[in-house]
């Protein structure tokens, strides 16, 4: 089973019958495919089922119709305890990014996360989960799957949001306000911190 967002509505991707609703399931083929993400996107369904019966080919089948891009990103904590979050488009969200040719995921999770808040010695911990939501650039749908880790560090430094990526603020939040920006975050994020 996947959980894929579409405008922060959930598709489910699954191969159990008894999950789906009987109004908002789809056959794994294109048009059905593109019928679901239409349907979450116009909001005219509050969520949307995919069905085929063998889970392995779940995910296969559905990026041959929508292609996948790999992406990674870190839950960077540092040594009070805080996480760092980036502000862009108008949301609080976590440091991620695409996947460069002939790096590994971890590269790119670190990578990425010190171009985009300009945070350094940051110290992959371990793999926390993947999560998965589409997005259309150029009129094409695409998958973005994003391998998310646990990071810590002991940097003391300057944040920098990225200017070209769109960043606008970078921020160390305690409990209190973590629980204020999820408020204003993605479904995604909120999954991240057991929301």
């Amino acid at each position: 089973m996947y959980k894929v967002f579409v405008n922060e509505l959930p598709l489910i991707l699954t191969n159990k019958l008894s999950e789906t609703d009987k109004d908002s399931y789809f056959l794994l083929n294109g048009d059905a495919i593109l019928e679901a993400i239409e349907a979450l996107r116009k909001k005219k369904l509050k969520k949307a089922f995919i069905y085929h019966p063998n889970s392995e080919e779940l995910l296969k089948k559905f990026t041959k119709k929508i292609p996948l891009v790999v992406a990674a990103g870190g839950v960077v904590t540092n040594k009070k305890g805080k996480v760092l979050f980036i502000y862009r488009n108008d949301k609080w969200d976590l440091p991620k990014g695409k996947l460069d040719k002939g790096e590994t995921i971890e590269e790119c999770a670190l990578r990425e996360v010190e171009e985009e808040t300009g945070v350094k010695k940051l110290k992959l911990e371990n793999f926390l989960k993947t999560t998965y939501h589409v997005f259309k650039r150029n009129d094409t749908y695409r998958l973005k799957e994003v391998h998310w880790y646990a990071m810590k560090t002991s940097f003391k430094g300057k944040l920098k949001g990225q200017k070209n990526e769109g960043i606008e603020k970078v921020k160390w939040k305690g409990p209190k306000k973590i629980e204020k920006a999820l408020q204003n975050s993605y479904q995604n994020i909120k999954i991240l911190f057991g929301h």
